[in-house]
């Protein structure tokens, strides 16, 4: 999708955060349809029987009547394809919107094609209830049928267009890099570059602790409380934006400069489940290990290979991780020795130096997979050779 920024009125923004609450209200009660399925009961509505029932709702209830229908509906259509979704198992259990944390609705048909451009830097959209809405014209809007309109926690708003982007075309060079994923550098490319992913700043970072300190002293459910969370959730924003607009920039260049992009085939989910256990069998360093979580939900490991993989599709390959920055990109010899520190690598058997996530980023370039014998799939170190039976 292309998303732009959305610049209500005070008006509008009134309008908008009723469209949201219908939204989730529609929801939320055919969701609550939906889980009331036992077995030995019929079956529960679907879209069809759930659109009559909010034909009959709104001419029952005004509140609900004085919201946009197509709002209505399209919010059982998001659910009726959120469930067929689960039931082919490639998306979880829909689940409950809540105030504040799912804010949003999505506009189809004819009103949504209503864009029209200012200037240089603004266009305007029509919203039905709502009417014409000013955004940032960044780029060029794609042809679509229909756009969702978005309310982060941070109290900003945005209009995305569905549209898929064409993927970006291959060089035709040849050339293939290799991307070793770290904390201390979030990218390291086997073109001996070290990337890091932008964070907040050091001023940012101590505001931020001061607000979450006073958060804590604040009542429940008072102004005071909704203030910081607002200032809290802005701060959070903008390390997710810097983040994102780092990782749309080093994804678009890796699609334009490479034919060919090796990653690690990690499972970041496993590697950032929580330590601390269970009652019976309680975890150790937990509290290390939780800033190790963060460190790596923060570098935006899985969002940059999902961003290559949408825009260089079927150019993109994982590697088995196992011993790649054990192992020599020179010799390849495999050795933990190999590895003085986090930075340093030096080869017991060469003698080749290098940074250890540049020398890793290179075996990952070279598709060198290292079973657990330490040897190459190709030539493996421990392994008896095979005696000739006859037939």
């Amino acid at each position: 999708m292309s998303r732009y920024r959305l610049v209500p009125t005070p008006a509008q923004e009134t309008a908008l955060m009723g469209h949201c609450g219908h939204a989730r209200y529609v929801w939320n009660l055919g969701l609550e349809q939906r889980l009331m399925w036992r077995p030995g009961r019929p079956p529960t509505p679907g879209y069809l029987a759930q659109a009559a029932q909010l034909t009959e709702a709104r001419a029952a209830e005004p509140w609900l009547a004085a919201g946009s229908q197509t709002v209505q509906q399209q919010a059982l259509r998001d659910l009726d394809q959120a469930w067929r979704n689960f039931w082919a198992g490639t998306h979880s259990r829909p689940t409950w919107r809540r105030a504040g944390q799912h804010e949003g609705f999505r506009i189809v048909g004819p009103q949504a094609q209503r864009v029209e451009r200012l200037n240089r830097k603004w266009g305007r959209v029509w919203v039905p209830k709502a009417g014409w809405i000013k955004f940032r014209w960044s780029r060029q809007i794609p042809d679509a049928k229909s756009y969702r309109i978005t309310r982060d926690s941070a109290g900003r708003s945005h209009i995305a267009f569905a549209a898929i982007p064409a993927p970006v075309p291959a060089p035709g060079t040849r050339e293939v890099v290799g991307i070793d994923r770290g904390v201390a550098a979030s990218a390291a490319l086997s073109t001996g570059e070290l990337l890091s992913c932008p964070a907040l700043r050091r001023t940012e970072k101590t505001r931020l602790v001061k607000l979450q300190q006073q958060l804590a002293r604040c009542r429940r459910g008072s102004n005071r409380r909704t203030r910081i969370k607002v200032a809290i959730a802005r701060l959070r924003a903008r390390e997710t934006d810097r983040r994102k607009d780092w990782v749309e920039k080093l994804s678009t260049d890796l699609a334009r400069g490479f034919d060919l992009i090796r990653v690690e085939d990690l499972k970041i989910r496993n590697m950032t489940r929580s330590a601390r256990g269970t009652i019976e069998e309680p975890g150790r360093n937990v509290r290390a290990k939780a800033g190790l979580n963060r460190g790596i939900l923060a570098q935006g490991w899985g969002l940059l290979v999902t961003r290559l993989e949408q825009k260089a599709p079927g150019r993109v390959e994982k590697v088995n991780p196992a011993y790649t920055s054990q192992t020599c990109a020179e010799c390849g010899h495999c050795a933990s020795e190999n590895r003085e520190n986090q930075a340093a690598f030096r080869c017991v058997a060469c003698g080749h130096t290098a940074h250890a996530d540049v020398n890793a980023a290179r075996n990952i370039a070279a598709g060198r997979a290292v079973t657990a014998r330490r040897g190459t799939r190709s030539v493996p170190l421990k392994r008896e050779p095979h005696l000739a039976t006859s037939a």
